[in-house]
């Protein structure tokens, strides 16, 4: 967890003025990795009970557009958040109940940032989704 101090100077690394919003949002994200917004919104408010809902979609605007917060959407998924940000991680995502992990890249420093063929973008970002079936639900699907 994230303490109060390191969100602060997170906002301002980002330009981002500090306001209790912002705050409760990122704390949010922090704690609660892949989240969609509809828990965002009910972790932001363990905090912050009086946020508006579009407070929390500003403030995650924001958060996305300064690089502080990751939006990802996997084939059909609502948006989540997460504050691991810059490292070019991966997701492999359950097909029964939608649960997300991370997943690093698989072979040295992001190789996948290497495209067999660019058509002249300067390529910034790979985004690879791993789809199977999580332990859980693995467990429920075999016969006891």
């Amino acid at each position: 967890m994230t303490d109060a101090q390191e969100l602060q100077d997170l906002l301002r690394s980002a330009s981002l003025r500090v306001t209790r919003p912002r705050l409760a949002v990122l704390e949010a994200v922090h704690a609660h990795p892949h989240a969609d917004t509809d828990a965002i919104i009910r972790g932001a408010r363990r905090a912050l009970p009086e946020v508006s809902h579009q407070a929390v979609y500003d403030v995650l605007r924001a958060l996305t557009d300064t690089g502080l917060v990751r939006r990802i959407q996997p084939a059909g998924s609502v948006a989540r958040y997460e504050a691991r940000v810059g490292d070019n991680h991966h997701h492999v995502v359950c097909r029964s109940c939608g649960a997300i992990a991370d997943v690093d890249c698989a072979v040295g420093e992001a190789p996948c940032l290497t495209a067999s063929h660019d058509h002249g973008f300067a390529v910034e970002e790979a985004e690879v989704v791993y789809w199977g079936t999580c332990p859980g639900c693995a467990t429920l699907r075999t016969p006891q």
